[in-house]
């Protein structure tokens, strides 16, 4: 399923714009602002750190941006209430900066997952005070697609990996523009061969879920089925909606209840 230019351009710009206005509450959240020079991806990038008032020690979610988005464009109020009504079980969040379409892999242009796994995470940690060892990942579209490729990549990291409206493709022929550098770059990412081969996530929590009317809905459902086939843990939920901020912001609080039962669950068991 192969998205056409003009389709791309208007989720890109409809996501980019949604996020912009200022949250009136954050429910008493801080957000901390920090930026690094990635020596991985060689430029300068804006991160934003969330502890929930009462919440925070409850491990983070390390959560991706969707394509031609920033990591202020998530500061949803949505995401502010999800937190607050989570209480003491809320998790810090970190909102990884993913440039325009990093897609957030190592490709020509810079090693992007390095950049998320050995900087950002590990500076987002230490300004958040946070248990580097109680994590989760996710992300939308472009970051859903970005969650699922690390935590393959880094098994046993997270206790748990989202994809939301996640940008999945089956074939390197079926990406657009900007999504990955060739096909070889494809081939080393190529999420679905990867999980048909054995189960990529282990004991990790998988939770995908995408719009009844978005144009992933194929091939994030058939990602589902052959996780569940090769022995993932997965919860697919298939909702009302396309590709728009407008669905993500309705079920935000959903993954972050989410987010929040699997890290304490990975609490539990490391006793």
């Amino acid at each position: 399923m192969k998205l056409a230019p003009n389709v791309l351009l208007a989720v890109a710009l409809a996501a980019g714009c949604a996020g912009t206005r200022a949250a009136p509450s954050t429910d008493g959240a801080r957000i901390v602002r920090f930026s690094l020079e990635s020596s991985f991806v060689r430029r300068k990038l804006d991160e934003i750190g969330v502890r929930p008032a009462g919440g925070g020690r409850s491990g983070t979610v390390v959560f991706l941006h969707g394509r031609g988005m920033a990591p202020g464009d998530l500061l949803w109020d949505e995401l502010f209430r999800g937190l607050a009504r989570l209480g003491r079980r809320a998790p810090d969040v970190l909102i990884v900066d993913g440039g325009d379409h990093s897609y957030y892999h190592d490709r020509r242009e810079g090693a992007w997952g390095k950049y998320v796994m050995h900087e950002a995470i590990p500076q987002g940690l230490r300004r958040l005070r946070a248990d580097p060892h109680l994590l989760a990942i996710g992300g939308i579209s472009m970051g859903g697609f970005g969650a699922l490729d690390l935590a393959r990549l880094y098994r046993g990291r997270f206790c748990a990996v989202g994809g939301h409206s996640a940008a999945l493709w089956q074939a390197a022929g079926e990406t657009p523009r900007g999504a990955f550098d060739d096909a070889r770059d494809f081939a080393d990412h190529d999420v679905f061969g990867a999980a048909a081969r054995s189960n990529v996530y282990g004991r990790a929590r998988v939770w995908l879920d995408v719009g009844s009317d978005d144009p992933f809905r194929a091939t994030d459902t058939a990602f589902a089925r052959l996780l569940r086939k090769t022995g993932g843990r997965v919860t697919l939920h298939v909702w009302k909606g396309d590709h728009q901020p407008s669905y993500w912001r309705t079920h935000i609080g959903r993954y972050l209840r989410f987010y929040a039962d699997s890290l304490a669950a990975c609490a539990r068991r490391r006793g």
